[in-house]
């Protein structure tokens, strides 16, 4: 059984920080890509940053220069760093791991979200 965990959100005020982090644990071969989507309410899901195994990065445009991904790949950990919040970045924020068990095929996992509010 593979399971996501995540950690870190919070309510912060406009121009505040907050790092999330999110765990894979279980029955692990290998992970691939590792990513943060966030869902406003409301609104459809959408993907926030992502990072290849090799540490390739991309980040959707509203949060450049403000979000930093990164990953440690002995800890089979992602992490998104978020400065200079806005409110509009108030959202569930949900980790996505695309993840080889020890049995069985690839499959994208998901974490349970976590809830992150800034406040004007």
């Amino acid at each position: 059984q593979v399971q996501l965990a995540e950690s870190g959100g919070g309510s912060v005020q406009a121009g505040g920080s907050l790092r999330l982090s999110c765990a894979a644990s279980g029955r692990i071969f290998s992970i691939n890509a590792m990513g943060w989507y966030r869902q406003a309410p409301g609104k459809q899901r959408e993907l926030v940053a992502a990072i290849t195994k090799g540490g390739s990065t991309n980040y959707i445009d509203s949060v450049k220069g403000r979000f930093t991904i990164s990953r440690d790949n002995a800890k089979n950990t992602v992490y998104l760093q978020m400065n200079s919040l806005k409110p509009e970045d108030t959202a569930v924020y949900y980790c996505n791991a695309d993840i080889r068990p020890l049995v069985g095929i690839k499959y994208d996992y998901w974490g349970q979200g976590t809830q992150v509010t800034v406040s004007s």
